[in-house]
This record gives structure tokens, sequence and C-alpha cells, in this order.
């Protein structure tokens, strides 16, 4: 049902309106962004061609407005079926509901802070982020087992561990869930992404305050870092987290840290990569069919919103390219059919994915050149995996080719048959799963797969 200018709807309607957008927006904006300054709030009203926002501080409500109102009034046009103007207040959680405007008290604004500096010194997992809620398949089986180890042993099994995989895979789900087992034993563990070890590390030194960043630090009993490539350009901050990584290593404390790519490829000092080479390397590739199935439904159940076998199938066969995107997806037909006031079958799933379809398609690499990154990693000739030559070698580099035809490009198995020099689809099939074994069971081949994927994604 579309919400009409001039029209004022309740609260639940804002909700409905908002939820849809932040599925939108989940899809389309870097995950840090999201994470940073969208995860935290929450729709108050729309009516008068108004959709009024909140959030938990001056300073977040001032970034939205300048950096990601575009994108947030596009996202809430697409799903609205009309254009609101999104506006942004401040929770005052000190008056029991009561709200407050961006432009509020410079003393509010500086209290919003402390209280922010406050919680940033807490380790803050998001409660849904657990071992119990992952689906392990095997895309991810390796990483979760290693995980699960490291939240049972810390310090003892694997220190440090590194896991590295495309974004919207479920790193950070993972570095969430072994916080929660560690913090469940009662250590002191702390979460925290490398972006804000970056910002508190340059704010420790502007103030004078390392001694008090390196108590926080390495005090803890285990220290789990997220998105380590944020710091591949800032050789101090590599400095200070090199020290702070020896403290902790030395002392038996537990050390998780993901990144987007093997830990060899990120330009980080060569005495930090030769710590996380000292460890468990492990990486999680994109979900098969069976998982993304098996996710789709266990999110639409945590939701309170159980699909019908079928609907599953289309959001787990949609081209997108993370769980997260599975998840956006998830939100946009949820949100669809409460807009509508409709029930989710088949016809509303494929309606409410299409513009996602769109979208995706643009960013499938060609045919070709995922032959020129396979033959680029496995220096096997193009010629010869398009060929009819036998040889071990060949035969590895056309399994990876096929794998990625139909895994990245999304191509059918006729399709790829045909750029692979016509093999029929019973022949990509096979090479398709003869190469998801060899990722289960084989690190070097994982390795290689992430590496192409990554060339692919870079564009070559």
């Amino acid at each position: 049902m579309p919400f009409f200018r001039g029209t004022i709807l309740d609260t639940n309607s804002a909700s409905q309106v908002w939820t849809a957008a932040l599925g939108q927006l989940e899809v389309e904006i870097p995950r840090p962004n999201f994470e940073t300054w969208l995860r935290n709030t929450s729709a108050l009203s729309v009516g008068d061609g108004v959709l009024v926002v909140t959030t938990p501080n001056a300073f977040t409500a001032e970034m939205l407005e300048k950096r990601l109102s575009g994108s947030i009034e596009r996202a809430v046009e697409q799903v609205a079926h009309q254009p609101l103007e999104v506006r942004f207040t401040v929770r005052n959680s000190d008056s029991y509901g009561a709200w407050e405007s961006p432009d509020a008290p410079a003393a509010r604004d500086n209290r919003s802070e402390r209280e922010d500096s406050q919680r940033a010194r807490t380790s803050r997992f998001r409660p849904e982020f657990t071992f119990e809620r992952y689906i392990a398949g095997p895309s991810n089986q390796m990483a979760h087992a290693a995980a699960l180890q490291v939240a049972e042993s810390p310090g003892a099994a694997f220190n440090p561990l590194y896991i590295y995989s495309q974004v919207g895979l479920g790193k950070t789900h993972l570095l969430h869930a072994v916080g929660h087992k560690l913090a469940q034993r009662g250590l002191s563990v702390l979460y925290v992404s490398a972006e804000r070890f970056t910002n508190e590390y340059i704010r420790a030194i502007r103030d004078g305050a390392t001694e008090e960043f390196r108590t926080r630090y390495r005090s803890v009993d285990a220290l789990l870092v997220d998105d380590i490539q944020f710091i591949t350009s800032k050789p101090q901050t590599q400095e200070g987290f090199f020290h702070t990584f020896n403290e902790l290593h030395m002392a038996g404390k537990q050390i998780v840290i993901s990144g987007d790519l093997p830990a060899e490829r990120i330009k980080l000092e060569e005495r930090i990569q030769s710590r996380l080479s000292g460890g468990l390397i492990v990486d999680i590739q994109s979900p098969d069919y069976e998982t993304r199935y098996a996710i789709v439904e266990r999110k639409a159940v945590a939701k309170g919103c159980p699909l019908p076998a079928r609907v599953i199938e289309v959001l787990a066969s949609a081209p997108v390219e993370s769980v997260r995107d599975l998840e956006g997806g998830l939100n946009r037909v949820i949100a669809f059919a409460q807009l509508t006031r409709s029930d989710i079958d088949v016809e509303l799933a494929e309606r409410a994915l299409a513009s996602i379809g769109s979208k995706r398609a643009v960013k499938f690499p060609a045919p070709d050149a995922v032959l020129a990154a396979v033959s680029a990693h496995t220096g096997v000739p193009e010629s010869s995996i398009t060929g009819s030559r036998r040889d071990r070698r060949t035969s590895a580099a056309r399994r990876l080719a096929a794998y990625m035809l139909r895994e990245e490009s999304k191509l059918t198995a006729t399709h790829a048959g045909a750029v692979l020099g016509g093999k029929d689809h019973s022949s990509v099939l096979y090479a398709q799963k003869r190469f998801e074994e060899e990722l289960e069971s084989n690190a070097d081949v994982r390795k290689l797969a992430a590496e192409v994927r990554a060339s692919l994604q870079k564009g070559g």
C-alpha cells in the first residue's frame, strides 16, 4: 500500500518503511558505514511527506544528513513508492521517550559524546551473532570450526586466528560469536573494528593519553579486530597495532583478526604479516545453494516470518553476492509484503527482488574476464583451458574456470560449457562439483579461488 503525501500514519507504518529502506541500504552501502551510522537508528513517524528517523546522538544525525541523505531518500522512495523527505532527530534517553532535534544545546551534544566514549570502552556483541545462529556449510566449515576451537581454548588452540573473505560472508558474525562465548566464561574481551582502533590510537596520541590506550588494549584476555585492511596505508597505526599485538601474544592472550584478503596480500608491515602467518589462516567462500537456503530459512524464522519452501528457493537462487545480500533480499520481501498488505508467495518475492537482480547483474564479471583471471593465476593459457588437453594442471584450471563461471558470472551450465570450448552442461556441473569438494578439503585451492575472485572484483 503506497504512502500518500499528506496522510498521517502510525509508528508501525513508519517502522515498516524504515525497515524496508534499511534492507535496501544494507545491500547498497559499505558495511562499515551501515554499521556505524545506520544500525542503531529507528523510525518515529511518517506523514505529510516526511519520514522522521531517530539516532542515538547529534553527531550521527549530522553525519547521516551530510554524507548519506541522498542514498537514504532514494531507498525510502523506492520502498514507499513516493518521494519522502527524511529528517533525523536525536533520542533523549533521560526523558522516557522524549526526542530532541539535531541542533539541541551544546551541553546535550557534549553529554552524548561522553556517553559514546564510555560505550566505546566496553565490548559489545550483537545478540544475534552467536555460534548457534551461524549456518555452517562447505564454504565456511573450516572457519567455523577454528573459531569455535578458539572460543573453547583461548590462547592455546590457534593464536592468532586470521579469517578472510569477501564482504558480507560472515567474518564479523564469527568474531562476535567468539566474543559471546569468551565473555560467558567471564573473560575480558574487546571487539573493535580496525577503523575504531585507528581513531582511538590517533586520539590517544593527540590528547596525551597513550598510557590509557595501552592499558585498555593490553589488559584484555582476548582482542578481536575486524577489517584489518583499514590500516594498510597508516604506518603509525600499524606501529601501535604491532606493539599491542606483540604484548598480548607474549602474554598468551587470544587474538582473532579478520580481513578481506589472504594475510600475505594485505599491505601490512612485514613483522605484522609474520605474526599472522604464525597462527592459523582460514577463509570463507561464497555459500553454495544449500547453505543459502538454510541461511534464508533460519533468518526468516528468527524474524518471526517463516516462509514457504518455494519462496525460500527464490531467495536462495537470487543473484546476490553475500550473506548480507541474502538478508537484505529477505528484509525486502518481508517489508514488501507488509507495505502492500499481501501474503508472501513466489510472485511477490520475485517482484520484490526484481530491482536487486537488475542491479547485481551489471556487477557479474564477463566470461572472458573469468578466463583471463584464471589463466593469470594458474599460468595455464586460455587456449588450453578452453581446449581438449587433459593433463592434471590444465584440468585443475578448467575446474576453477567452470566454478567461477557458474558462481561469479552466474552462467547456466550450458552457457559455461560454451565458454569453455563447447563442453556439455553435465561436464560443467561435474567440474563444478569436483572443485567445490577441493575447496572444502584443500587450503591452497581455497586461497587460489579467493585470489581469482578478488582479481575479478578489482576488474583484472
